[in-house]
This record gives C-alpha cells, structure tokens and sequence, in this order.
C-alpha cells in the first residue's frame, strides 16, 4: 500500500475520506494535516510544511480544505514532489488548476481533480445509456438545506467558495459526464443574499433545451435528480446517480460507492504516473458569474 496524507479534516473529511481510506488496500492514511480536527490512532500534523519535510515517504496528498487556500498546498505539495488529490471544486479560479497543472507536469507528479458525484454507481450506465442518443432536454432539480451540510462555513459564501454551486457544481459534474455531446450555458439568474458575496439559489439555462434550478433555501426535502429526454426516451438520475429510471423503469440502487472509486482512481493515475484534470463543470460555473442576472434576496444568517 501506498502512504498518503489528508490535509483538512472537517466534515467531508471525517464522513467520506476517512472512511473510505480505513478500508482501502492501496492506501494507508499515514498522517493528517489540519488546525484542528485528528484521526484516531494516525499521526497529526497542524503545520502542512513540517509534514511535507518530516515524512519524505509520504508521495501522495489528498487536499480537502476549503477551494480559497487549496492553491497553496497543492503548489506547496508539487514542489515537494508529491502527486496531488484535489477535492472539488479543484481550485476557486479556472487559472489556478490550470497553473497546477502545468506544475505538475513539469515536477512528473500527478495531479487529480476529482469530482464525486461522477464516481457514483450509476453515472456510467447513464452515459453508456445516452451516447447514441439525441438529447432534446433536460432538467435539474438540486436543493438542499445549507445549515444541514455547511452550518457555520462562511467561507463558502465569500469570494471563491461559490456559494450554491458548491453543490451544484456536483450536478455540473455529473451532466458533463453523460451528455453524448458537450453543451454550453446560455443564460442564469444568480441569487445573493444582500449580506454575502456568492449565491444562495441560482437558475441556469443550456443551449440545447436543458434548464438546471440550484437552491439552498429549502429546509425540509432534498433533492439531487437530474431528467434528460432524448428522442429515443427519458432517462432519470436520482439522489445523485446512486438511482437511474429509464422509461420508468429503475435499473439500478446502489450503495454509496463515490469516494471507494475516487481513491482507487487515484492509486491507477499514481501507478501510471498520469493525470486526470477536467474542468469543465467549472467553466458552467465561471459562465454562470459571467452571462448571470444578478438578483438579491433578504440577507441570511445562519
């Protein structure tokens, strides 16, 4: 097995990486770096630059701290000589991961971005299922409870934490997946709190007929679900591609498999010495900020 370190141990750190990691037979999770939060029983690190010179054994890090400083670790990292994971979104810009990526290749490292929900049990059959398709529309629904998933996160509503497309970019990431064509944003609708510098809700509109409603507001039922018509039928994602209905038929309910895929991934792309960089649920976004109507709503607290 091969070492790795966790850098940033919040939420999605102790409830997917963590987890996934203990149980991984390419992985050990030798160390962790965070301010705060520990892993029991793994050796713990406050400061990312001792760790990286103290464990020269160490070849691989995972990186999930929030997108604003996920740029300097990851430079730090591949100075360093160590083959990087990125949690989404990537970076906070498109000219970050781009940057990382020219760094990477250059120091022979290699360099993930993952993107999670592309990693769910039923996105393949998905896109095996719509690639001699012709697609004539679509239609996401992706709300969810901000205080549930991010209660107390502010830096996810200052600049570079993208508010509702933190976990919109997710449905983002699952459309460029399994479209058989690429499609391109042609108009949103942005929503602000009259507090905060990025969205809490957000309405986006692609070329070729497929319309996406991202929401942070709603408190009760969530949902992820993602309709595409094509004129051979209609195929739905629901819960976020654990679930897939064709026609009305469900073909597939699975466990949560996102993170076991992504790591094991990531041990393929070390072993071939290669990269996987894909950006383009991140430039859906960056459209977003650029061709959206900006609208603003009551402020929020938490």
């Amino acid at each position: 097995m091969e070492k790795i370190a966790l850098v940033g141990i919040g939420e999605i750190a102790r409830t997917q990486h963590v987890p996934v990691l203990s149980e991984s037979t390419d992985w050990e999770l030798a160390t962790t770096v965070s301010r705060l939060g520990t892993v029991d029983g793994v050796t713990a690190y406050s400061d990312f630059d001792t760790m990286l010179s103290e464990n020269p054994d160490i070849k691989t890090v995972s990186l999930c701290v929030p997108p604003q400083p996920r740029f300097e670790y990851a430079t730090k990292a591949i100075a360093a000589g160590r083959n990087v994971m990125l949690e989404k979104p990537p970076g906070q810009s498109l000219a970050e991961v781009h940057a990382l990526q020219t760094m990477a290749t250059e120091a022979g490292v290699s360099l993930f971005t993952t993107w999670h929900s592309r990693a769910a049990s039923g996105i393949q059959l998905a896109k095996e299922w719509l690639a001699d398709k012709t697609v004539t529309g679509g239609f996401i629904n992706w709300k969810e409870s901000v205080r549930k998933y991010h209660m107390g996160q502010d830096w996810i509503f200052e600049p570079g934490g993208m508010g509702v497309f933190d976990p919109g970019i997710n449905a983002l990431s699952i459309l460029t997946e399994i479209l058989p064509l690429p499609t391109h944003l042609t108009a949103a609708e942005l929503v602000f709190p009259n507090n905060r510098d990025t969205p809490i809700s957000a309405e986006l509109h692609f070329h070729n007929n497929i319309r996406a409603v991202f929401d942070w507001t709603v408190e009760n039922e969530q949902f992820w679900d993602i309709d595409v018509t094509t004129t051979a039928g209609t195929i739905n994602l629901k819960d976020g591609g654990s679930r897939i209905i064709i026609d009305g038929q469900e073909t597939l309910a699975t466990e949560d498999v996102e993170y076991k895929n992504l790591y094991s991934q990531m041990a393929e792309l070390v072993r071939n010495k290669q990269s996987d960089v894909d950006l383009s649920p991140m430039i859906h976004v960056a459209d977003a900020f650029t061709l959206g109507k900006r609208r603003v709503t009551d402020a929020f607290e938490w």
